[in-house]
């Protein structure tokens, strides 16, 4: 199997539902950067470091998401229960992969407001895909972070177990042993965009 035949059996999973609370109510997706939605860019690292098809889940103002931000070609998923957090995003993200009919070997899971995190990072923690049962995440001085590989195998109890803005924590950490770090301090900044301040990230 060459690369790009393995990098298609990894598909992207952009969690983007985010209403940015302490940003005033801004949706993360529409922030801008590089004069576009942020939302576009998560989808094109996806793209650039090897995964396909990118799925990409939207909440707070997704209309608008629709109508301003172009996703052509991904699989957009609506999750209604987004303020309940990451967790209800990540449910309806696993969900929709586990019923979907294209053979996928497993997710990589991104977040829509780390823009520091570049295709360089999702290649190298892609590259650590090696069946269903593959469980890895990006690691920064040693400390697991995202992107958050999850073989298919994974899937449907990472979902009967993410429940608020925990995402995935709580079973990464009950499978600690079996999750490999995979070190992208060097090459990534995985700093989120949660308030004001933190807009500095999009300049």
């Amino acid at each position: 199997m060459d690369e790009r035949e393995r990098g298609n059996r990894v598909a992207g999973l952009l969690l983007a539902a985010g209403g940015g609370r302490r940003l005033g109510g801004r949706a993360k997706a529409l922030l801008p950067y590089r004069g576009r939605p942020l939302v576009e860019h998560a989808v094109r690292t996806l793209r650039a470091g090897g995964c396909g098809p990118v799925y990409v889940v939207l909440g707070a103002a997704r209309e608008r998401v629709r109508a301003e931000a172009e996703l052509a070609g991904c699989v957009v998923l609506d999750n209604p229960r987004w303020e309940e957090g990451m967790g209800s995003s990540l449910r309806v993200g696993l969900r929709a992969l586990g019923g979907s009919a294209a053979h996928t070997e497993a997710a990589l899971v991104g977040l829509v407001d780390q823009p520091g995190i570049g295709a360089e990072a999702i290649a190298r923690v892609r590259s650590a895909a090696s069946g269903p049962g593959v469980l890895a995440a990006a690691a920064y001085g040693g400390e697991r972070g995202h992107p958050v590989l999850l073989g298919a195998a994974h899937w449907a109890p990472v979902a009967q177990t993410a429940a608020g803005d925990r995402g995935a924590r709580a079973y990464l950490r009950a499978h600690a042993a079996a999750l490999t770090l995979v070190e992208c301090a060097d090459v990534a900044d995985p700093g989120d965009i949660d308030t004001p301040e933190d807009l500095r990230r999009l300049a």
